[in-house]
Parts: C-alpha cells; sequence; structure tokens
C-alpha cells in the first residue's frame, strides 16, 4: 500500500531533492532558489514532515510565467516554490511504481527510463517493417482543461492512501498567481511542476 509515511521517508525526500536540484529552474512565488534551500529544509523539515503526516500542509500557489513555443506563441507555464517540487517530486516517485506498469506500451513521453530519441527509433522500426505513415498529435490546451474530479478519480482507483488523495487535492487546487493576482479554478493542472529526466 502506497502512503504518505512512504513520500516523507527520508530516503524517498533525498532522491527528490536530488533530482529537484540537478533539474535546476527558478524560484516559486517565495523567491527562494535551489541554492538557498537546503538551509531552509534544515531548519523546516521537521515541521513541514508533520503537516504532511497529519494532513495540515497546504502547497503554495505556483508562480505562471510564459515561455515562447517553437512554432510561435507563448505556452503558460507553472512555477512551484522549491519546497513544493521536491514534496512533489517524491509524490511522483511513490506513484510511477503503481502507474507506469499500466501504461501503454507505445507512450514515451516523461516516463522513466524512456526518451523522444527512442520513440523515433520505434517509428524507423516500423517503418522498416512496412508501415508507411506516422501520425503526430498534439492535444491543444490539454492540460488546461484536466478535470479535476475525473482525475482524482482515476487515482483514487490505484491509490487508496486518503493523505495522499488528500495531498494531491491541494496541489490541484494550490492556484496560479498571474501579474500577482491568485486565480483558482476546478480544471486544469499547471504545465512545469517537474520533470522527469531519463
Amino acid at each position: 500500500m502506497t502512503t504518505v509515511e512512504q513520500v516523507v521517508s527520508s530516503e524517498n525526500m533525498q532522491q527528490a531533492w536530488q533530482r529537484v536540484k540537478a533539474n535546476k529552474g527558478a524560484a516559486g512565488i517565495d523567491d527562494m532558489s535551489i541554492t538557498d534551500y537546503p538551509e531552509f529544509a534544515r531548519a523546516n523539515w521537521v515541521g513541514i514532515k508533520a503537516s504532511l503526516l497529519d494532513g495540515a500542509y497546504t502547497p503554495a500557489p505556483v508562480k505562471r510565467v510564459e515561455i515562447p513555443k517553437d512554432s510561435g506563441g507563448t505556452r503558460p507555464l507553472g512555477i512551484p516554490t522549491v519546497s513544493d517540487r521536491v514534496i512533489q517530486q517524491a509524490i511522483a516517485q511513490v506513484l510511477v511504481p503503481v502507474f507506469d506498469p499500466r501504461f501503454s506500451e507505445s507512450s514515451y513521453g516523461f516516463r522513466p527510463g524512456r526518451s523522444a530519441h527512442q520513440a523515433v527509433k520505434k517509428v524507423v522500426d516500423l517503418i522498416s517493417t512496412g508501415y508507411c505513415y506516422a501520425v503526430d498529435i498534439d492535444l491543444a490546451k490539454f492540460f488546461d482543461t484536466v478535470d479535476h474530479d475525473v482525475l482524482m478519480h482515476r487515482i483514487s482507483r490505484r491509490i487508496t492512501d486518503k493523505g495522499i488523495l488528500k495531498l494531491i487535492g491541494k496541489y490541484l487546487r494550490a492556484g496560479v498567481v498571474v501579474d500577482g493576482r491568485l486565480n483558482q479554478a476546478s480544471k486544469g493542472v499547471p504545465q512545469g511542476g517537474l520533470y522527469r529526466r531519463s
């Protein structure tokens, strides 16, 4: 059974911090940098861990920035605080072994041990066996339209620990700060929280 205790275990949190540190990234709404985080964690981790375990933890809203797209225009990116990125990464490390084995073998995006290069190699291999078409699909504004209730229902099929479900729900509802104003929505998930290096 997957539990909040597994999420906050010393080994899992240390691994999460190492991944967040390696990914670098900008500061969230609290302006704390990756460099400043270790001192903050040393001073505050005991209290943060206790609040995670008793369900009182409240994630900070993410900071919205617009980044240019290769195809023109911009893409909204949500930047959580470093502390929330570490916690999100710790949650992901516990959830990935539960969900990843059930994903399609043809899925390569943002999965451990998989990459875009492997997807291209698979297409090339299929072409060599006689297939003639490859279809590239990008769902416009997909992340902006994710229904929180549907997502939580799907997660709860595999995860029964109420502490983890409550924490994920809080992250979904944390909101986004745009131009200094907090926006909250019943759907959508910010892009940019964390990503997994292969």
